[in-house]
């Protein structure tokens, strides 16, 4: 399979909005003074104290507004209006990197045109699909699908494809899943216009919308800046979850990639752009520990380089990444978009400096630096350039 892109598009290549509500909600919330900046997917559920600001006030009564002539807004103003209910669980306890070579977490690269080769051969980089022992589990593959536009703001359907026929062939039950932003709920439209859901059905996955599996609450201890929220019961109860994000930039978050992913198991209501904190990235970290993905495979056949999640600069990376270490796949992924040089607030600090990555590291979640990262790279194309964008890569990872 060579590498495509799903989603419709417009004039220019540009991407249709899921639906009129996105671009009514957005409209909406200028006229009442809301600046509409790039809306991530949750992570703040306020504690029943607190004060609720202009801003939410205004946004609700944007979206209820929205919700008289259009249909399609209810789904997101009922998450917005209406608390959660689930039962609080017990944390699963993070589980060991099986990615391992001498104490340092393998991260693979793999450029290439043949979808199937290059994530074949990325997981057998840093071991091979076996050390998960995937026989008879239960699996939620999690892409990132926040809207309906098209790679490298969703992940790309073919790598999806791919990475579920692997996870079939040694014995698992696959799940692909994720519940999108919440101005484009709801998510099954996103799945259905991506291609995503056609392609995981095609393939023997089930397609899952997150939020139609219920919710449970977790506190983790560790956690500084939220110290309690509500995740999917589905994320919280798979056996197993490979994560699936793609590389890219972040206008609010500053990017998206394996940390960041994980903003889609949470509930709508825990959202931080309604109540305008300044700590969106150190809680990034701490939804993290949620939930634990063991394999993380980094979709970059196309990397959002400056801008975004949802339009920025694109570069055609044709690239595959690999690890069991979500940080060290953060941390590879920083490094590469700051080869390009065109995201100041990625190119101006060190990868390690990065809020996201010193929340993760300070909590346990991965690696805490270069010394523990050995990345492996292979090349399926005569392709000069490889090794050098390798090299600028190691680099950045030990500036």
């Amino acid at each position: 399979m060579s590498i495509g892109s799903g989603g419709p598009q417009g004039k220019a290549g540009r991407p249709i909005p899921s639906d009129a509500c996105l671009s009514l909600k957005a409209r909406l919330l200028k006229t009442v003074g809301v600046r509409f900046i790039e809306p991530i997917k949750g992570v703040i559920n306020p504690a029943p104290t607190k004060m609720v600001t202009r801003r939410y006030l205004l946004y609700v009564m944007a979206l209820a507004g929205a919700a008289v002539f259009l249909p399609g807004c209810r789904a997101s103003l009922r998450y917005i209006l209406f608390s959660p209910q689930g039962d609080e669980v017990i944390l699963k306890p993070i589980p060991p990197n099986p990615f391992l070579s001498d104490d340092k977490s393998l991260v693979s690269i793999v450029r290439g045109k043949d979808l199937k080769e290059m994530v074949k051969r990325a997981v057998e980089l840093i071991g091979g699909i076996d050390k998960l022992n995937l026989k008879g589990k239960r699996v939620l593959v999690k892409p990132n699908v926040v809207s309906s536009s098209p790679p490298s703001t969703t992940t790309n359907p073919h790598v999806i494809r791919e990475v579920v026929l692997l996870l079939k062939d040694a014995g698992a039950k696959v799940m692909v899943g994720d519940m999108s932003a919440v101005i484009t709920l709801p998510t099954h439209k996103n799945m259905e216009r991506t291609g995503i859901k056609r392609i995981a059905q095609e393939e023997g996955a089930e397609a899952v919308n997150l939020e139609d599996f219920g919710w449970v609450k977790v506190s983790p201890p560790q956690a500084r800046f939220q110290r309690s929220f509500y995740i999917s019961r589905l994320a919280y109860e798979a056996d197993l979850i490979v994560n699936l994000p793609v590389i890219k930039t972040h206008r609010s978050a500053i990017y998206s990639i394996s940390l960041k992913n994980f903003i889609g198991i949470l509930h709508p209501r825990n959202r931080p752009f309604l109540y305008r904190t300044r700590k969106w990235e150190e809680i990034i970290a701490e939804i993290n520990l949620a939930v634990h993905p063991q394999l993380i495979i980094a979709d970059g056949t196309k990397s959002m380089v400056s801008g975004g999640p949802w339009r920025g600069e694109e570069a055609e990376t044709g690239l595959i990444m690999a690890s069991g270490d979500r940080v060290a796949i953060d941390a590879a992924g920083l490094a590469l978009i700051k080869s390009f040089g065109r995201w100041e607030k990625v190119t101006d600090k060190s990868v390690w400096e990065q809020r996201q990555i010193k929340r993760a590291v300070e909590i346990g979640l991965g690696v805490d630096g270069a010394h523990k990262i050995k990345i492996i790279s292979a090349s399926l194309e005569d392709d000069p350039n490889f090794p050098r964008l390798v090299e600028n890569m190691e680099k950045n990872l030990r500036e």
